[in-house]
């Protein structure tokens, strides 16, 4: 059995990228995909579907953020906020719990990633770094 010829390897970057541009061109608007209906080419399908839109922007309102993290040995996490670190107290029973906070604004809340359990909620206080818990926080320790 004599061996398929190989195609031409291009040469130059110029080169390369005709070729990656006539296959991208060939994949997504004439070959026809089995998995698609009727057996329609990516690009036909694409340009069928509506289109997420942005929602009104929220930015000028809030500062939503999402931090993972890993509580340290003495029981507290460090979030930033309006450019200084503030320290959150988790409890020491925490310590090396790996967690997730979901910031709004001031608003806090401290989640342990693998169970999902609300570890502490809170405001952050600008006027202490160290933000201690209290009697309202969930599961105090």
């Amino acid at each position: 059995m004599a061996p398929r010829p190989t195609p031409d390897q291009p040469a130059t970057i110029d080169q390369l990228q005709t070729l990656l541009d006539r296959f991208a061109a060939e994949y997504n608007q004439h070959r026809p995909h089995r998995s698609l209906p009727h057996r329609a080419t990516p690009a036909a399908l694409y340009d069928t579907m509506p289109k997420a839109v942005p929602g009104p922007s929220r930015d000028a309102q809030t500062h939503d953020r999402i931090r993972h993290d890993r509580v340290d040995k003495s029981g507290t996490v460090t979030l930033r906020v309006a450019g200084q670190l503030r320290h959150i107290g988790v409890g020491r029973t925490h310590n090396r719990t790996h967690v997730i906070l979901l910031v709004q604004d001031l608003d806090v809340r401290v989640i342990n990633a693998i169970t999902g359990e609300l570890l502490r909620e809170l405001t952050i206080d600008t006027s202490k770094d160290y933000q201690p818990r209290n009697a309202k926080d969930p599961n105090p320790h």
